[in-house]
């Protein structure tokens, strides 16, 4: 797909976009082909198809939320290269976002992404999860790890109440694919609301990925 359609595409599911944002969403193809091509974060069999599979797929999150109230945070657990956390700080300029990886070169890799998009509500950092002490209205992550993992550090780094005004109440926001009979019954007794992402984006390559929401 070229420049346009990508344009094309995004204003299809978010009219309200400005200008700032789709340059931004604009530059993600080239900066992220430049250090991929010196540090691999995303595969290199399917940088040609970064706009699809890692900058919509991530945004599929921001069409669950719908509006975020200002001054929400979120923490993109195993962000790699910087999805969903980076797609969704454009999206949510007033919103601030804390992305946490395992992996340095993955971090710098999106550290500097950041940096090159003037991005001023995206922090970083180096290590587990559980160095990170903070508190969060949502984490959100992407083919990270099980279900009941993820929970489980949710559990630790989400607030229990927020007085923002979202639609959701505070809880982990994934994506994930395939049969998830087995992660979910092992995530325990807690509600757990699947949505497909076909019910966002009227995609193809969207027809086994679902959206997996735990209030907590």
């Amino acid at each position: 797909m070229t420049d346009t359609d990508n344009t094309a595409t995004l204003l299809k599911y978010f009219p309200t976009l400005s200008s700032s944002q789709l340059e931004a969403f604009a530059r993600m193809d080239s900066l992220y082909a430049d250090w991929n091509s010196k540090i691999n974060v995303v595969s290199r069999a399917d940088i040609g198809n970064l706009f699809s599979r890692h900058i919509l797929h991530s945004l599929a999150i921001a069409a669950f939320f719908g509006e975020l109230a200002p001054g929400t945070e979120i923490m993109d657990l195993g962000t790699g290269g910087g999805f969903p956390g980076i797609p969704l700080a454009v999206m949510y300029p007033h919103c601030r976002f804390h992305l946490i990886d395992r992996i340095g070169k993955k971090i710098k890799v999106a550290s500097e992404i950041a940096a090159s998009l003037d991005l001023k509500n995206v922090t970083f950092q180096h290590g587990d999860a559980g160095e990170c002490h903070k508190k969060f209205d949502y984490v959100v992550s992407r083919a990270v790890m099980s279900l009941d993992g993820l929970v489980k550090i949710a559990v630790r780094n989400t607030l229990r109440s927020t007085p923002r005004k979202n639609r959701y109440s505070p809880g982990l926001v994934c994506l994930k694919g395939g049969n998830l009979e087995e992660e979910i019954a092992a995530a325990g007794d807690r509600p757990v609301i699947e949505i497909p992402v076909t019910d966002f984006f009227n995609e193809d390559c969207f027809d086994t990925k679902e959206i997996v929401y735990v209030p907590l």
